[in-house]
């Protein structure tokens, strides 16, 4: 859209994306949400429990489980209830957007559902490896 393919929007429903502000917008938004699905990958990864050397300041330094866990989770809170109505995608209308638009973006929606929940089902698990690491559950090795 910020090249300027409508995406299954109506000539007229374009309108609005057309502008710079909306381009630059658009672009921001991706980004950052890429940037912090990206944050996901470290409840996984060892740089998850300890920041990596290359980073300046703080490389090296073990990650304090809250300071993960809380962002974590409040982001899956976030991500549940802003994506908890694209089940219902189809009941509202989409008057900007053509048929097949409506459809095609319906359904690639529909993954967004999961967000939330997956990522709360990771921070959980982050919280109890790390968890069990300082308490010398089995882990702590």
């Amino acid at each position: 859209m910020v090249l300027g393919y409508p995406a299954g929007y109506t000539d007229e429903g374009f309108t609005d994306f057309e502008s710079l502000g909306a381009k630059v917008w658009m672009l921001t938004l991706s980004v950052v949400c890429e940037l912090l699905a990206f944050l996901t990958i470290g409840l996984v990864r060892p740089w998850g429990e300890v920041v990596p050397r290359w980073i300046p300041l703080i490389g090296g330094r073990v990650v304090r489980p809250m300071a993960a866990v809380v962002p974590a989770a409040l982001g899956a809170l976030a991500l549940t209830v802003l994506w908890a109505d694209v089940a219902r995608w189809w009941t509202y209308p989409h008057d900007d957007m053509t048929d097949t638009g409506n459809l095609v973006v319906g359904i690639l929606y529909q993954p967004l559902l999961l967000w939330g929940p997956l990522l709360a089902a990771v921070t959980v698990s982050y919280y109890r490896r790390r968890a069990s690491t300082r308490s010398g559950g089995i882990d702590a090795e």
